[in-house]
């Protein structure tokens, strides 16, 4: 399993008070990267897009689960469902 995939799976396992406690320093951290990068204090910048793909996957998955594709520690329910079908 890769790297991008355990990260995601540990976010999935989050309950939904942790995952917007979780977006809430990831956006902090974004915003304090996006201001380093303009007084030149920020050694890397692909840091930034690392951090802001961190928050678009955490916001993909309370959207999900807003929408109830899917569930604490569960991929997508469409998955589920095909896999007790079968």
């Amino acid at each position: 399993m890769s790297k991008g995939n355990e990260t995601l799976a540990k976010l999935r396992d989050l309950p939904d008070e942790e995952l917007r406690e979780t977006l809430a320093k990831s956006q902090d951290e974004l915003f304090r990267l996006r201001l380093g990068t303009y007084t030149n204090q920020v050694a890397s910048t692909a840091a930034v897009r690392t951090k802001r793909r961190e928050v678009a996957k955490i916001l993909t998955i309370l959207r999900g689960r807003e929408l109830e594709l899917e569930s604490q520690g569960a991929k997508h329910k469409s998955t589920e469902t095909s896999r007790e079908g079968a």
